[in-house]
């Protein structure tokens, strides 16, 4: 049994409780990326990639890199590099069968947030995927995104989590143990799991 009782099952209802956004937070978005958000891409070495499948199951991915890392190729179009990972492709199948994607770019020390919004195909342009060149690793694809909308967050959540306040961070003794969790949810030896991970992190980043 699900332990919510009081749900919100209409746009009218939510209106109703929490009101209606300022005009502004409806002209902040725009539908091409401008110099703006070209300066906030090549300054930011994360971002985070909301997909879905067509039935509707969600992604959200992280990708990371040297500020820059993802080109903006025009006013409408930005690719992100495809770097080794695990290959489950959670987020490329999802695009494959649904091309909507949404994208949050973030800056370090930075509270406000870049989102964006569009239709992503996955893309193996050499000619593109070349320029991504790291340690003389070429991605072997990409995800190449129309640009449909494009505005910047507010950094309310930021500021509340205090997240780039180091006194505010937890002791590293402190932190969950990646190693563990995966190997409790493996049913895999924690060892194992931790040299797999090592070898990861030493020898596959790209």
């Amino acid at each position: 049994m699900s332990p919510f009782k009081d749900m919100i099952t209409k746009e009218s209802e939510l209106r109703a409780l929490l009101g209606h956004p300022s005009p502004i937070a409806i002209d902040k978005s725009i539908e091409e990326l401008d110099e703006h958000c070209v300066d906030y891409i090549k300054r930011s070495p994360m971002c985070f990639i909301s997909t879905s499948n067509h039935s509707g199951t969600c992604d959200v991915s992280p990708r990371g890199d040297a500020p820059g890392f993802v080109h903006v190729l025009d006013s409408k179009h930005l690719i992100i590099p495809e770097r080794p990972g695990n290959r489950r492709f959670d987020s490329i199948l999802n695009m494959l069968d649904n091309p909507h994607i949404g994208i949050l770019f973030i800056i370090p020390r930075l509270d406000e947030t870049l989102r964006i919004n569009g239709k992503a195909c996955i893309v193996s342009d050499s000619d593109l995927l070349d320029q991504m060149e790291v340690r003389g690793k070429s991605p072997l694809i990409g995800i190449g995104v129309e640009v449909e909308e494009c505005f910047i967050h507010c950094g309310k959540a930021f500021k509340r989590s205090n997240l780039w306040n180091v006194e505010h961070w937890h002791d590293p003794s402190e932190l969950p143990n990646a190693s563990k969790m995966i190997a409790a949810h493996a049913k895999e030896q924690p060892d194992k799991v931790h040299a797999s991970l090592m070898e990861t992190y030493e020898k596959r980043l790209y």
